[in-house]
């Protein structure tokens, strides 16, 4: 390569539509599309098993997209980009931002690096509908709770970017030192791998293409339906979103142009859950680690490894979570209802400490985001921003009573207790010996007993936050 080039350092934005990025270096006359896979910064929160599945074949994808001109690396980016400039004549560098603490602080220094060396620099926002630092309380202080921060803040700044076209003509090049994404090795060595892939349309295509879908199938019962894990009335768009297979602009103007129904005032709320979660993840960088409620961090949560693999392998003897935490296993995703009522009975029926929900989801989710993950768990544990309260406890017998009424989704994923009647369906440990004879299930052998007595935990959860409070109490006495 001897003509003078423009680098797009593809991040988190796997796509050729809505790419402000991209769009703008295809003002250049050749472009030098790359990725590097950076395990060295992001240390502990390097991206998980499942993700790493999902970015090998949307890699793919998006390389085929490009003409098959996508340059892989992996390692450090400020030495990788600096050794491209050493091999070539580049003039400028773009790229879309990403808002995990770790990566601020990475692209800041490499940022001032590159200014350093006289190539110019252009960074855009291409996956939130609104910077995070754009949504402020009339004071400048970032807002703690969601309604606020959504209709006084999102709705009254100025209104998402209009997508973007995909480049008309673009001169890709190719980096004949580039590795591929092969070499990457994001695939996992286990056959769990493969189960996952069939689950899911991985890439910009395939992300059109399940939106399309929820569109037919899910936005005109999306207010309601969205809580019933049998039916197809969520969008499943998490992980097309979080790789940025498709944009929030994207589907935000999308689903406005349709028209304004509850169902779709109800969607547009769901992208702007997602955007307090960036909110809150930008305000506060110790979001994964730190409780935002500070009293947290003396709650006597247990240690119990045999809990903890219960839950992680669908073995509670509780069938609503079993069901779940089996759906995340099988399929690398988990409803949304469902997400809710795992996390509850971790961290308040079993009182294992949100960490333990956060680093298996992290792992095990093919929408592992930094900062929808930890908001979230956060959320259900009571110590995050606009949280549940600690004492509002899912029961998760009542949760599949209302949520999964004819049981399809359990017996999905319990084919075990699937002759069960609906009326002992979600609570087999209460039905006779002659009713479990019956559908052949032997409590023990067939399908767990419950590790824990559902009003028992909850009395002692209960009991747990209140002497939290006492605590509490006594402290604000103190300063007094």
């Amino acid at each position: 390569m001897t003509k003078k080039i423009a680098i797009c350092w593809f991040r988190q934005d796997l796509r050729l539509y809505d790419n402000k990025a991209l769009f703008e270096a295809s003002k250049n006359e050749n472009i030098l599309p790359i990725y590097i896979l950076d395990d060295e910064n992001s240390k502990k929160y390097k991206i998980g098993s499942a993700s790493r599945l999902w970015l090998h074949y949307s890699l793919k994808s998006l390389k085929k997209s490009l003409g098959g001109k996508l340059s892989v690396y992996s390692g450090n980016p400020e030495e990788i980009l600096v050794n491209i400039l050493n091999r070539h004549e580049v003039e400028a560098i773009y790229w879309n931002r990403c808002y995990e603490p770790w990566r601020i602080k990475r692209d800041s220094k490499i940022k001032t690096h590159l200014k350093n060396l006289e190539i110019q620099v252009n960074t855009y926002n291409s996956s939130l509908l609104w910077e995070p630092w754009n949504i402020k309380k009339d004071d400048g202080t970032p807002y703690k709770v969601f309604t606020p921060f959504y209709r006084k803040g999102c709705l009254n700044a100025q209104e998402p970017s209009i997508p973007l076209s995909k480049p008309d003509r673009a001169n890709y090049l190719f980096d004949k030192d580039q590795i591929g994404v092969d070499e990457l090795n994001l695939l996992p060595r286990v056959p769990w791998g493969k189960k996952l892939k069939t689950h899911w349309d991985i890439g910009e295509e395939g992300a059109h293409r399940r939106f399309d879908q929820f569109i037919e199938e899910g936005l005109s019962l999306y207010k309601e339906g969205r809580n019933i894990p049998a039916k197809p009335y969520v969008s499943r768009l998490s992980p097309h979103l979080h790789f940025g297979e498709i944009s929030s602009n994207q589907l935000w103007h999308s689903v406005r142009s349709i028209g304004d129904n509850k169902n779709i005032e109800h969607f547009c709320s769901e992208l702007g859950w997602r955007e307090f979660s960036y909110s809150q993840l930008f305000n506060n960088p110790r979001l994964p680690e730190k409780n935002l409620q500070s009293k947290f961090d003396f709650f006597p949560w247990n240690e119990n490894e045999t809990f903890l693999k219960a839950w992680q392998k669908g073995n509670t003897g509780i069938p609503m979570v079993d069901a779940g935490m089996r759906e995340l296993w099988q399929t690398g995703y988990m409803h949304n209802r469902v997400r809710m009522i795992v996390g509850s009975f971790l961290v308040k029926n079993l009182r294992l400490h949100w960490h333990h929900g956060e680093r298996w989801f992290w792992d095990t989710l093919v929408d592992a985001d930094l900062a929808n993950n930890s908001a979230s768990w956060q959320w259900i544990a009571g110590c995050g921003a606009d949280a549940a309260p600690y004492f509002r406890i899912f029961n998760p017998i009542m949760q599949g009573q209302k949520f999964d009424p004819n049981g399809d989704y359990v017996r999905q994923y319990i084919p075990e207790i699937a002759a069960l009647p609906n009326k002992y369906l979600f609570n087999p440990w209460e039905a006779s010996e002659d009713i479990l004879s019956e559908a052949s299930i032997e409590l023990g052998s067939t399908y767990p007993k419950p590790i824990v007595d559902l009003k028992q935990s909850r009395e002692l959860a209960l009991s747990a936050f209140q002497s939290l409070k006492q605590l509490d109490n006594k402290n604000l006495n103190k300063k007094k």
